[in-house]
């Protein structure tokens, strides 16, 4: 298996929570990835978050393991949930209480 997929799958498998953004939950460098972050904030969960504009490497591979074409991405307990609009209704619906409890 390819150390990159290795990587990603180990990070995945190792964070409850983990956001695969566009820049840093602070400084997000897309709106989407901007949205998902502060909706993640609002439910005081701790996250993780990796920055794929810094690892081009991630950004390239993880679509291949997700199947999900686009960031951001976000994963709890090794499962992706998915990305912004997912995220954003399932915030709405209060469907991600749930996920993240």
């Amino acid at each position: 298996m390819d150390k990159v997929i290795k990587d990603i799958k180990d990070q995945i498998s190792d964070n409850k929570v983990l956001l695969f953004m566009k820049g840093s939950p602070y400084q997000p460098q897309c709106g989407f990835s901007s949205k998902v972050a502060q909706i993640l904030f609002s439910y005081d969960v701790e996250f993780s978050y990796i920055d794929v504009l810094e690892f081009p490497e991630v950004r390239a591979n993880l679509p291949k393991i997700s199947d999900w074409p686009t960031f951001p991405q976000l994963f709890v307990d090794g499962e992706l949930v998915g990305g912004c609009d997912i995220i954003t209704e399932m915030h709405e619906s209060d469907e991600l209480s749930t996920v993240l409890s």
